[in-house]
C-alpha cells in the first residue's frame, strides 16, 4: 500500500499545525501519542518525517523517516517506521536506515505496524525485543543508548548500504512513491 492523499488536514500532534491527512498519516499520530504520553518521550526529543538523503550513481534522493528521538545533546537516539505489511519484512530496510542517517548511525530503530513491533539493534541487526512492549520508554532510550560509540560506515561500507537500501526503497517494497521518497523525474518516468 502507498501513502497517498486523502483531501484533509489534521493537526499534527507534534507541533501543533496543521498537515495534510494521508494513508499513513494516523499512524504516525498514533505512534507519536504513543510515545510521549504511554512511554514518557518529551514532545521536543521527537521530530516527524525526517529526510534521510542518500546518493546511487550521483542521483541524489531521499526517504523519510517517520519518527526519530533525539537524546539531550541532539543525537539521533531511535528511528521508528511504520510498516504498512509483516514487521519481519522490513527489518533490513530499518536497520540500513539507521546505518545511513545523518548524525549516526542510529543505535535502536523500530519498525511497527502498530500493532506489532520489533526493536532492532543497529550495530548487529539483531532483534533485541518483539511486540509492542518492545518500546523502549524514554529512560530506557537513554540508558541503551548513552554511551554507544557510533562509527559512522566508511565510504565502501557506505556505498554498499546505500545500494542495499535504495533496492528496499525503490524496487522490493515499492515505499518510495508519492511522498515518501524523491526520485529524479527521469527514474518515475522510466527514461
Amino acid at each position: 500500500m502507498h501513502e497517498t492523499s486523502l483531501g484533509g488536514t489534521l493537526r499534527d500532534y507534534l507541533t501543533g499545525e496543521e498537515i495534510e491527512e494521508t494513508t499513513y498519516e494516523e499512524f504516525r499520530q498514533a505512534l507519536a501519542r504513543l510515545l510521549v504520553e504511554e512511554r514518557g518521550y518529551p514532545r521536543d526529543r521527537l521530530r516527524a518525517k525526517v529526510e534521510l538523503p542518500y546518493e546511487v550513481d550521483g542521483e541524489a534522493y531521499s526517504r523519510r523517516v517517520d519518527l526519530v528521538a533525539y537524546d539531550p545533546e541532539d543525537r539521533p537516539a531511535l528511528l521508528v517506521f511504520f510498516s504498512s505489511g509483516d514487521v519481519g519484512s522490513y527489518e533490513r530496510e530499518t536497520v540500513v536506515a539507521a546505518r545511513l542517517f545523518p548524525g549516526g548511525p542510529v543505535p535502536l530503530a523500530l519498525v511497527t505496524d502498530t500493532m506489532q513491533a520489533q526493536l532492532l539493534d543497529t550495530a548487529s541487526g539483531e532483534v533485541l525485543a518483539s511486540g509492542m512492549a518492545s518500546v523502549p520508554s524514554w529512560g530506557d532510550l537513554l540508558a541503551r543508548t548513552r554511551d554507544v560509540v557510533r562509527v559512522p560506515p566508511t565510504t565502501t561500507q557506505r556505498a554498499k548500504l546505500t545500494r542495499i537500501f535504495h533496492t528496499y526503497c525503490g524496487f522490493l517494497f515499492g515505499a518510495c512513491c508519492s511522498e515518501s521518497c524523491s526520485l529524479p523525474p527521469k527514474r518515475r518516468s522510466g527514461s
